[in-house]
């Protein structure tokens, strides 16, 4: 979609080091989704937007907006460097991080790739991932480094067939690295993804994981990529099958409402919308391109019993296991 922040030169010149190789993953993650989005769409293309950040690095944020099918599909690359802020350090302390400051600085290297979709349709569900590379050179010169990153799909209305796919196509993606994987990540995903004052998750889950840096860098690296290859089959499929189904006003509603809690739960918990908004110099544009054109909040909504509008919201309260 554009050249990669740090420059193909430079990317070039040090390829085989771990911060060359997952940004060019990046790059590729990013060029994929957006092709097989804007392919779909047909009437709107990507808006490619290239930002420096004064304290260092950039980014590369592509965005789709009043297309037939999406109503805003975001995809953003950012690769950032500097020291971090004592907010953001405090937040990494609170997750167990022992972080060795030198005259009170931390210099980091943090780079991911983040993408929220949002079609009009409400029988489309929206999707979100991310995929992330952290490094932090401590003051005795070591450096610390960890991978995070999921998928997780949110749709207005239950349908099972898509969430067995969904699950399935990430599950394989997991299983290439061991049987153990899925169904550790796919906890934590419905265990992160948790609105706490509504009782209720965002969506019905995917896979998430934070701070994984074993068994090794490189066996992590391959780990990452097999889930990054995995959004378009886990998702265009879905999109597909639904983006010409026939809605009604008050199913259009009711996505207006669970995108409430979709804002709900970006601004309120989201730890990258937090770590973004407490880094100097960060692209606030960038960092809310997840949020929705539109959305509603309306005073003590309550779906009818034996709805579907009540079918989701039970799952969303109980997650359930989609494949074995």
């Amino acid at each position: 979609m554009a050249p990669p922040v740090s420059g193909l030169r430079e990317l070039r010149s040090r390829r085989g080091e771990m911060r060359s190789r997952v940004e060019l993953l990046l790059m590729e993650t990013q060029a994929r989704v957006c092709r097989a989005l804007a392919q779909l769409d047909g009437a709107a293309a990507f808006s490619v937007d290239s930002w420096e950040r004064q304290e260092g690095g950039g980014g590369i944020s592509c965005v789709l907006q009043d297309g037939d099918i999406f109503e805003k599909a975001g995809v953003n690359v950012s690769v950032v460097f500097g020291h971090l802020s004592e907010e953001a350090a405090q937040q990494m302390r609170s997750r167990g991080k022992t972080l060795k400051t030198k005259d009170g600085k931390l210099p980091f290297c943090a780079m991911g790739v983040s993408s929220v979709i949002h079609p009009k349709n409400p029988h489309v569900p929206t999707i979100h991932f991310n995929y992330r590379y952290f490094e932090i050179e401590q003051a005795d010169g070591s450096k610390q480094w960890w991978f995070g990153g999921g998928t997780d799909l949110t749709p207005t209305y239950l349908n099972q067939e898509d969430a067995v796919h969904f699950h399935k196509t990430l599950k394989e993606a997991c299983d290439k690295h061991g049987p153990e994987l899925y169904p550790k990540y796919k906890k934590w995903c419905d265990n992160y993804f948790y609105i706490k004052h509504r009782g209720e998750r965002r969506g019905i889950g995917g896979i998430f994981f934070d701070d994984l840096d074993s068994p090794s860098k490189e066996e992590v690296f391959q780990f990452v990529q097999s889930c990054a290859e995995a959004i378009v089959p886990c998702y265009i499929p879905i999109v597909k099958k639904h983006c010409h189904d026939s809605f009604s006003p008050e199913e259009k509603l009711w996505q207006q409402l669970r995108r409430g809690r979709y804002v709900e739960f970006n601004l309120v918990y989201d730890r990258g919308t937090k770590f973004g908004l407490a880094t100097p110099g960060s692209r606030i544009e960038s960092i809310l391109m997840s949020l929705p054109l539109t959305a509603r909040w309306e005073y003590m909504h309550s779906p009818p019993e034996n709805s579907k509008e009540a079918e989701i919201l039970e799952v969303l309260r109980n997650p359930k296991n989609w494949v074995h």
